[in-house]
């Protein structure tokens, strides 16, 4: 395949898939926003293309993040590895539960460009979760109860 062809090919996967596929430049700013990004955030291309990723990231985490943000950039290294990462993001109408996996993108040079990330939604599964632990622990509950 040509080089032409294997750009168009990770486009038409990128713009394809329903999770979102991101990219953030060094400082945090974004330059790749795909139609799944658009869904999941409810943001479209055109409104955070050149924002800063707070757009999408909770208030009460961002000090944490830029920390981080700013060492795998200075250093071009993470500890996290291929890890899959989650963490609540926002959407223009409120927060979400999200799991992410991240790739660190280097310029021809070898110096840090940024980083991209694909993201999934998996606030129903979290939601679902959930119940089902408040579930068992009344279950745990009454059962104390009766044996108590």
């Amino acid at each position: 395949m040509t080089d032409a062809a294997n750009e168009k090919l990770y486009r038409l996967i990128a713009e394809g898939i329903p999770d979102a596929v991101i990219f953030a430049d060094r400082e945090g700013i974004i330059r790749l926003w795909s139609p799944g990004a658009e869904r999941m955030f409810g943001f479209t291309a055109a409104d955070v293309l050149g924002q800063s990723l707070d757009l999408i990231i909770p208030e009460n985490l961002r000090a944490r993040h830029w920390e981080g943000y700013r060492r795998v950039m200075e250093t071009g290294e993470t500890h996290y590895g291929t890890k899959l990462l989650s963490a609540p993001a926002l959407r223009s109408e409120g927060r979400i539960s999200t799991e992410f996996s991240m790739a660190l993108v280097r310029d021809d040079g070898g110096a840090m460009a940024g980083s991209g990330a694909v993201i999934r939604d998996v606030t129903q599964r979290w939601q679902k979760e959930k119940a089902l632990k408040e579930r068992l622990a009344a279950l745990e509950r009454n059962e104390s109860e009766r044996s108590g």
